[in-house]
């Protein structure tokens, strides 16, 4: 099943910054806090504005995740693809958890939940999701054609990536990691790569020759 792509950047500034917002009054204060006079007030615009632009506070919200999605999708496809797709697939994930850490609000109303501000996610919205998801399973399918990962399970091998990577940023942004590991780097999450490389059936030397090879390929955060 084909996933869409998640569309095109805001027509305005107004509505980038009606997105940021509203990500922002989700991510930090829940549902209840997202009103379309709050919303005027944090942006300087007129209630009439999330009207014009998204037509209701539920279509604000399935924006707000596409956008999330528009931003992290131009991100993967700016990276290079080499001759090591362990290393490109390992670039992938660093870019994913730079992200995270740069849009930690967009990224928890992306991953949020089923249901945000009283609305409830469509097929089509998860398909949305679904496109960052086909970009991995991608560069996972590169690592099994050049026989560095298992042929037999290309999409459990990505669904595992995409929970284990997920998890990692849960914890991280829950506080669970003491002292965190940004900015220091990225010690957690290479050993996780690196790991997960061999359980895919790579060598564990190629492995972690790849992941740190991921590191070059990564424009510095920020």
């Amino acid at each position: 099943m084909s996933s869409p792509g998640p569309g095109p950047a805001p027509a305005s500034d107004t509505a980038r910054r009606l997105l940021d917002a509203a990500a922002r009054l989700l991510s930090e204060e829940g549902p209840a806090a997202l009103t379309t006079r709050r919303l005027a007030r944090e942006v300087g615009t007129s209630t009439m504005a999330v009207y014009t632009h998204f037509g209701s506070l539920p279509d604000l919200v399935r924006a707000v995740i596409r956008e999330g999605f528009r931003r992290v999708d131009a991100l993967l496809r700016a990276l290079p693809t080499g001759a090591d797709p362990v290393a490109d697939l390992a670039a992938m994930c660093r870019v994913a958890v730079d992200y995270a850490r740069a849009e930690p609000h967009l990224y928890a109303v992306m991953f949020g939940g089923s249901s945000l501000a009283g609305f409830h996610l469509t097929t089509d919205d998860l398909r949305i999701g679904g496109h960052a998801l086909r970009l991995l399973h991608e560069a996972v399918e590169r690592c099994v054609a050049a026989g560095r990962f298992r042929s037999d399970e290309p999409w459990v091998i990505t669904r595992r990536l995409w929970c284990q990577l997920h998890g990692l940023l849960q914890l991280e942004r829950a506080g669970y990691f003491d002292p965190p590991f940004v900015p220091e780097g990225y010690p957690y999450l290479e050993g996780q790569l690196r790991d997960f490389a061999v359980g895919a059936g790579d060598d564990l030397a190629a492995a972690t020759a790849s992941v740190r090879r991921a590191a070059a390929l990564v424009p510095p955060a920020g």
